[in-house]
Parts: structure tokens; C-alpha cells; sequence
């Protein structure tokens, strides 16, 4: 089965604001995926104060890194306030969920990998 076909390729081989792909909107969580393969996702997210995802899992291990603001990440029952220029590792079926401090931004690396 082909990979499902993304609008990535005006991202190709050039210097990107990653921020800025994602610009803060009231009351809302913004998404722009930046790669997509059968291996992993690469998406930057923006969230305003206040807003979040809810607990949840994922099957494989998956990476944040803070590129601005302030969020509250829980993983596995533990709450940690993650802020611009840290990150955190959610390893494959642990429980997690974010919550925007202040409004932030993130780039979400998903490994879609066994091994």
C-alpha cells in the first residue's frame, strides 16, 4: 500500500521557521505535519494557555521538544512543567497527556518502529 501522500513538499531542502508553521490561534490547538513516512511523523503544534490533549497512549515511543512557552506534560501519572528549548520522551504505551501552562509550541517526533 502506497504512503498516504502529505503537503510537505514545499518544506524540501530549505532553512524553516519551524515555529512559525504553526501560529498560536485563540482558544484552539494548531497543527502542521512536517514529515510523514511509515516510519514516523514529524508535527509542530501550537496551543493556546490553556488548552491541551487529553490522557491518552500511543503504541510507539514519541519525542516534544518545546520550542516556546510553558506546558504541563504528565507521563505515566507524573507531572512535569516543560519549558522552551527542553524536551520529553514518552516511551511506547505510556499514559500522557499536555496541558498549555501558557500558550506553547512543540515539534512532536513519532517513531513508528519496533526495533
Amino acid at each position: 500500500m502506497p504512503e498516504k501522500k502529505s503537503n510537505t513538499e514545499n518544506l524540501m531542502a530549505r532553512p524553516i521557521d519551524l515555529a512559525g508553521l504553526a501560529e498560536y490561534q485563540a482558544g484552539a490547538v494548531v497543527s502542521r505535519e512536517v514529515i510523514r513516512k511509515k516510519t514516523g511523523t514529524v508535527t509542530v503544534f501550537s496551543f493556546d494557555e490553556g488548552e491541551g490533549l487529553s490522557e491518552h497512549t500511543a503504541p510507539f515511543d514519541a519525542m516534544v521538544y518545546i520550542l516556546d512557552g510553558e506546558a504541563d506534560i504528565m507521563v505515566n501519572h507524573v507531572t512535569h512543567r516543560v519549558t522552551a528549548g527542553q524536551m520529553i520522551i514518552f516511551p511506547k504505551d505510556a499514559i500522557h497527556s499536555l496541558t498549555a501552562v501558557k500558550r506553547f509550541k512543540m515539534l512532536l517526533i513519532m517513531i513508528r518502529s519496533e526495533a
